[in-house]
């Protein structure tokens, strides 16, 4: 219970004054500079976390959470095996946590006010991961409850005093659900099945979405009923027109939530994309540059038809893997463009926005162009290996469904012409084979945590598995990470969309000794996501506009920097990290809230227009250079308001019953 008010106090807090100046809004100190000296390109293997990372996110600068499905983890909590964790990066320690119910396959994401959710899972399990007589968790091995109604609920603390709670209200039995973080920070929740398998069908689909907290019944998906077997972890993104976009097996759509409006697109060419055949994908940087408009990005899975993954005789293994990529731009066209081909076909990787507007794509199962077993389908470069998923199949390798793992990353850079996008140039390859169930996400000092691998029905290791339960955990250092960083001072801790804009001081040594490096400066916000799956749901990189007044004489500089578009579908609010990023250097990244920090309406503010960019010869004194003060109307995020908003959902009348 006390959990529960602490969210409810997290939902209500104090009244907040939206549209300060610089001089009266908080700012953050200056991030300082990374303590290790790794060698750039490589990953470094940090130790063996506690349960297998099935589900991670960055909660707290610090803080690394792990989520598994119920298993035999070694690692205990209250007499079971632990399948949830905390990993605090500083110290290079761990807690075990108590995720209360079977959370495998669950989704997950971050409220508005910073509270991340857990929803859905997977009935009780035994041994093996078969059905436990006891729905209810007071029964051996694992005693944990049924999980697929569950909505679990995190907020993160410093102080190792946090844990998993569940909320008063269920969701729809829900294995394989997608969650979105929507413009007023409430969550949107997609589909699911009621008892898994390695795809969907018409006895247990759930082709529906509804909200948290809640707003009403569940509501039927088209997209969602139309795309059987393969319609699991629907790949799913708030888009700036306030629309959501939706990939399913072959299919694309639109949906205005609002209004309950789908609005078909084309089919996705050469390949399935979602579950199980799992590509890479993510949302593209939204900048200055292009208007802050959304694009997405999918690269590889597998061509298989909707009747093919259920055919006599479909051995997956031997089924090839796909090359391409496709970006879609939802809110300006319905037709999707080919982009340039993956370096090897691959499903199961994971797609990390990295702070200098590269993409990173690492893990997961493909094959390189040595190989004596390539051949050729559709044009595209292609090998054996098969998708996600796992099984007691007389053909699978072990019980995993997918095999050669890739274990050299690749970087994927937008901004360059097409036809030079992909490169490996300074990287090196893992030695841990990140398959079925791994996971990764970006840490604020600009390297990313890789962990996880099991494709297996429960704990498996041994010198005969060739793909065991993995605990092994690494860090993965891109090339920047050696570089001097950027300490830029007057970052704010808190930001609104529109407002006035804001100063930030960077000195000669932010610019390598040359302040024409100004002119390549960025400020951007990234929210890491939640990774499972191949996906990091909720995962967004903005870029704040700017300008700059710069000093040659003693190559210092005053960025100015606008606060966010004034559209809180650009990025909904809660917390993420912000970067100064200069020459493709990023600073350390420093935790931020984005909008009121509750959930409601947020407020939207005019927008100050920026100082022109100047090179000036003579030295000026900087802090003289301040934002302007843009009168509002006495806007006010009030508590009572969002009270007003919760007892409409009901949650304010369960406390008091309570």
């Amino acid at each position: 219970m006390g959990r529960l008010l602490r969210f409810l106090g997290s939902l209500s807090v104090s009244v907040t004054l939206v549209g300060l100046s610089q001089a009266q809004a908080a700012t953050l100190p200056a991030p300082g500079q990374p303590t290790h000296t790794p060698v750039p390109g490589s990953f470094e293997i940090i130790g063996s976390s506690y349960v297998s990372a099935q589900q991670i996110f960055l909660g707290k600068p610090d803080k690394v959470y792990f989520i598994d499905k119920v298993e035999g983890n070694p690692t205990l909590i209250d007499g079971h095996p632990a399948w949830a964790s905390e990993w605090t990066l500083g110290s290079n320690t761990q807690r075990a946590m108590d995720a209360v119910t079977n959370t495998f396959c669950a989704g997950g994401n971050v409220l508005g006010n910073g509270t991340w959710l857990n929803v859905g899972g997977n009935q009780a399990v035994t041994y093996g991961g078969q059905p436990a007589s006891n729905q209810v968790g007071n029964g051996g091995p694992y005693f944990d409850p049924d999980g697929r109604n569950s909505i679990r609920l995190l907020t993160p603390c410093e102080d190792g005093s946090c844990d998993w709670f569940l909320s008063p209200f269920q969701t729809l039995q829900r294995w394989y659900p997608t969650l979105e973080t929507l413009e007023n920070g409430t969550m949107i929740i997609l589909g699911g099945c009621t008892n898994g398998g390695y795809v969907n069908d018409a006895g247990q689909d759930n082709p529906t979405y509804e909200f948290f907290p809640p707003q009403g019944p569940a509501i039927q998906s088209p997209i969602l009923a139309r795309t059987l077997p393969v319609n699991l972890f629907p790949l799913t993104w708030l888009l700036p027109s306030g629309k959501l976009l939706i990939q399913s097996n072959w299919a694309t759509a639109t949906l205005d939530y609002k209004n309950n409006i789908e609005t078909p697109l084309d089919n996705i060419p050469d390949a399935v994309r979602v579950y199980p055949a799992s590509a890479g994908n993510l949302m593209l940087p939204l900048t200055p540059a292009n208007n802050w408009t959304a694009t997405i990005l999918f690269c590889g899975g597998s061509n298989i038809q909707p009747n093919g993954w259920t055919a006599p005789g479909f051995i997956i293994p031997t089924f090839p893997a796909s090359t391409s990529c496709v970006r879609l731009t939802p809110d300006v066209s319905s037709s999707y463009t080919e982009d340039d081909p993956l370096p090897e076909a691959r499903v199961m990787a994971s797609f990390i926005a990295l702070p200098d507007g590269t993409v990173l794509n690492l893990n997961g199962a493909g094959l390189g162009a040595t190989s004596l077993s390539l051949f050729f389908v559709r044009g595209d470069l292609m090998t054996a290996i098969g998708t996600a998923g796992y099984g007691n199949d007389s053909w699978a390798i072990g019980h995993s469904y997918a095999d050669k793992p890739v274990l050299t990353p690749a970087i994927y850079n937008p901004a360059t012409p097409p036809g030079s996008r992909w490169s490996r140039n300074g990287y090196s390859a893992s030695t841990v084979p990140r398959m079925y169930h791994s996971s990764a996400t970006l840490l604020p000092d600009g390297s990313v945590f890789v962990s996880g691998s099991n494709p297996n029905p429960d704990y498996t290791v041994g010198p005969t598995v060739t793909y065991p339960s993995e605990y092994r955990t690494e860090i993965l250092y891109p090339l920047y990470y050696n570089q001097r960083r950027p300490q830029p001072q007057g970052l704010l801790a808190q930001y609104t969309y529109g407002g006035p804009y804001f100063n930030v001081q960077l000195n000669s040594d932010d610019f390598f000794g040359n302040v024409q490096n100004v002119q390549n400066t960025s400020v951007v916000i990234i929210r890491t996501g939640f990774s499972t799956h191949a996906m990091n749901m909720g995962q967004r990189f903005v870029q704040l506009n700017s300008t700059y007044t710069a000093y040659r004489q003693n190559n210092t500089a005053t960025l100015h920097v606008s606060q966010l578009p004034p559209n809180p579908a650009i990025l909904a609010p809660g917390p993420a990290y912000i970067f100064v990023v200069v020459n493709g250097v990023p600073s350390i990244g420093l935790p931020i809230m984005v909008g009121s920090g509750q959930l409601g309406t947020q407020n939207i503010l005019p927008v100050a227009e920026l100082i022109p960019s100047s090179l000036v010869e003579q030295t000026n004194n900087t802090s003289n250079v301040q934002s302007p003060i843009t009168k509002t109307s006495g806007t006010f995020v009030s508590s009572c308001s969002t009270l007003a908003w919760l007892s409409a959902a009901g949650l304010f009348l369960f406390v008091l019953a309570s």
